[in-house]
């Protein structure tokens, strides 16, 4: 027959009062009952079972205790949807979902939609849960409307101040507590404004409103090379959008970007989906560390620098589905380590600017194929002193930068 399965139960704020008639059931038949604290203060005395608070931290204790557990009833308590950044996903990842039964109660994002008259569909839902604040950064845009599942009272004037800084002072903000229970509060205002104190259970709505003079970086590759802190070793921003359409990020995807200078291209690598996943390897540590600042100002902070020069610093890390390398080519060992780390059907983009490292990327194209492209822009600049143009504006000629060739190879490409 098998073990029972574990049943997961949402609840709410609102606690036994707020459960269906099928929840009830499944809490009273189990043997043992699985929660925070909070979460099996809820439950009546009638519900008999044994009641355990998780462990901290839990996620590495999980498979343990479902060993330990095995053949008994088990209810598993989880804060409205399990299945919404919830318990359920995580015991459905490390069990099975085979094993699962799973009950929900509505979520706090549905209960503050709800609230707020807010259309679910055009609302983005963020969790600073165990997760870095920054990321938030990469989801504010002008008229956005986010909802932050809370990591605690403190979230909201975290989250505040974070907005102000980036220059989203004006933005409403509005905390809704212990959404569903009795004494349910909502607090409103703007983020440059806030002042209030919060309950630890909370969720925070967000409308974005740019402050007066902020330019927000858009959404597509390409942003300008004004957003990034760097000291001249930065791909720009024509060749970097260039590059990336070349890259093309998929959703889950592993990029390594080698001789990661400013980290622009494993930065807007991440920001093309929120599953896609860099690895910057740069060889100097002020570099590295500039590329740690860049990520979290543009709201990528999961971005991973590994401070060392290829290719020793490639050993160990995980395959790539797509590599990038933007400088230390010519340096021993740097192609051939790129290439074999490449699982079959991944891809490789280089770019050369130099006539060394051009040899090498058009002896590549030879040896394996793909497709190598050379791309120039020239900037309009003021030229001349004394003269003007009709109307005063002064005259202006084109001046080209270096051309830069780019060689994209997919592993399996023929020659």
């Amino acid at each position: 027959m098998g073990d029972p399965p574990i049943t997961v139960v949402g609840i709410g704020a609102d606690g036994w009062a707020g459960l269906a008639e099928p929840s009830r059931a499944a809490l009273r038949e189990a043997e043992l009952l699985l929660g925070g604290p909070r979460q099996l203060d809820l439950l009546p005395a009638d519900v008999a079972g044994e009641r355990r608070a998780w462990p901290s931290p839990l996620v590495p204790a999980l498979p343990g205790i479902l060993d330990e557990l095995a053949g008994r009833r088990i209810a598993v308590l989880a804060s409205g949807d399990p299945m919404f950044f919830g318990i359920g996903a995580t015991l459905a990842r490390i069990a099975g979902p085979e094993r699962l039964r799973v009950l929900p109660h509505p979520s706090s994002v549905a209960l503050a939609c709800a609230r707020l008259g807010w259309a679910a569909e055009h609302v983005r839902v963020l969790s600073v849960v165990g997760r870095p604040l920054d990321a938030l950064r990469r989801a504010l845009a002008p008229g956005a409307r986010l909802l932050v599942l809370s990591a605690g009272a403190g979230s909201p004037a975290e989250i505040a101040a974070l907005l102000t800084g980036a220059g989203w002072g004006r933005s409403g903000l509005t905390v809704l507590e212990r959404l569903g229970a009795g004494d349910e509060r909502t607090v409103t205002g703007t983020a440059a404004g806030w002042r209030g104190g919060s309950d630890p259970l909370n969720v925070v709505a967000l409308e974005c409103v740019p402050d007066d003079g902020l330019h927000p970086p858009g959404e597509t590759p390409g942003l300008p090379d004004g957003v990034y802190e760097n000291d001249g070793q930065l791909t720009k921003r024509d060749v970097r959008a260039v590059t990336l359409a070349r890259l093309a990020p998929r959703p889950g995807e592993l990029l390594w970007d080698v001789g990661a200078g400013s980290g622009s291209i494993g930065i807007e690598w991440m920001r093309a989906h929120p599953a896609c996943r860099a690895i910057a390897v740069e060889s100097r540590p002020e570099r590295a560390e500039r590329i740690v600042r860049n990520a979290a100002a543009l709201g990528v902070p999961g971005l991973r620098v590994v401070t060392g020069s290829a290719p020793g610093a490639l050993a160990g890390l995980p395959e790539p589905d797509v590599v990038f390398v933007g400088g230390g080519l010519t340096r021993d060992g740097v192609f051939d380590a790129c290439l074999d780390a490449l699982r079959p059907g991944g891809r490789l983009v280089a770019n050369a600017v130099t006539v060394q490292t051009e040899a090498l990327l058009a002896a590549a194209h030879a040896g394996h194929g793909g497709e190598l492209v050379r791309v120039q822009v020239a900037v309009a600049e003021p030229i001349g002193r004394g003269t003007a143009a009709p109307g005063g504006a002064g005259f202006h000629g084109w001046r080209p930068s270096m051309p830069v060739t780019i060689w994209t190879y997919e592993k399996g490409d023929a020659p």
